[in-house]
């Protein structure tokens, strides 16, 4: 039996499409890829116009349930966090950097740039805490493959930030001038991580899927979710979380950091909580918790917003 992927169109996605494919090649699978287009691809609109989360994984979803396809590989940080129904997320496989990284002119850090200097980004979160650093920085909303971004520094804007996966993936690590501290900037929950979906009661298919899984990637991901949704915060709000996999003294704990930041910049949460590796939703429900009794509510945009009409073209997302 033919295994058929589906994966969206761009350099990124067809990359980490081509993991996934050889991995299941490796354990002895045919496998086939399905391009397919989502509404992420043909919309020039901010993605936080964009009604939040989804609009990179629904056209791959209606695939799997047409049986055109019989997986579908996403960037986990697009996925929506509540279940789909009749879809399973069936593998995780170990995560990549998870870290954001900076593209500046010159190879400037980001302690170098001079205030003033445009960093291009469309990403809310990174906008928020970037502004919080109190370093002087001008914003542009932009959008566009990871061959757009590039280029766009040092002609348009004088830095652009990146996740260190994607440029990972695409063999492109020698542009980043400097990779982020989570100190400084914690990623999108889930960010780094891929996520291998399928229909939920396909056997064969969950079957050839399950050596793909890592347990420590799943439960990382899984408390960095579990604060994203008891937030009811879509992907494009100014979130962000990191969950780690450390040794504690009883054994390995699951330790998950996260902010809310206001777009501005002039107020911003930072809460972390640690916990047992088996309750890692529990983890990130609680920790939720603490923000909105702290009143996250209050400082940013976490919901979101109704979708803008698109206006379409040939863009493609980057991490």
């Amino acid at each position: 039996m033919t295994l058929r992927i589906g994966t969206r169109r761009s350099a990124l996605a067809t990359t980490q499409t081509g993991h996934v494919a050889d991995a299941l090649r490796a354990a002895g699978h045919d496998v086939e890829i399905v391009e397919i287009t989502t509404e992420g691809d043909v919309t020039t609109a901010p993605l936080s116009q964009l009604g939040g989360t989804g609009v990179f994984v629904s056209a791959l979803r209606e695939a799997l349930r047409d049986e055109r396809v019989d997986i579908a590989v996403h960037s986990l940080k697009d996925i929506p966090t509540a279940a789909e129904p009749g879809l399973t997320i069936a593998a995780i496989p170990p995560r990549v950097d998870p870290r954001d990284s900076l593209v500046a002119r010159d190879g400037l850090t980001l302690g170098e740039l001079p205030p003033g200097s445009v960093v291009g980004t469309g990403s809310p979160r990174r906008r928020a805490q970037l502004a919080a650093l109190g370093l002087g920085l001008d914003f542009r909303d932009i959008r566009g493959n990871v061959g757009t971004r590039l280029a766009m520094v040092g002609d348009t804007v004088d830095a652009i930030v990146l996740a260190t996966a994607g440029l990972t993936r695409l063999g492109q690590r020698e542009v980043i001038t400097e990779v982020l501290d989570p100190l400084q900037m914690l990623p999108a929950p889930g960010q780094g991580a891929l996520a291998v979906e399928c229909r939920a009661g396909d056997a064969s298919t969950l079957a050839a899927l399950a050596g793909l899984d890592d347990p420590d990637t799943r439960a990382a991901v899984t408390a960095e979710r579990a604060l994203l949704a008891r937030l009811e915060a879509g992907c494009a709000a100014p979130v962000g979380a990191l969950a780690e996999i450390v040794d504690d003294v009883d054994g390995p704990v699951v330790s998950l950091r996260a902010v809310v930041g206001a777009l501005d910049g002039s107020v911003e949460l930072r809460r972390s909580l640690t916990g047992p590796v088996a309750d890692a939703e529990a983890v990130g429900r609680a920790l939720a918790e603490t923000f909105l009794v702290d009143g996250a509510e209050d400082i940013a945009p976490l919901r979101p917003a109704p979708p803008a009409a698109p206006t379409t073209s040939s863009p493609e997302s980057a991490q």
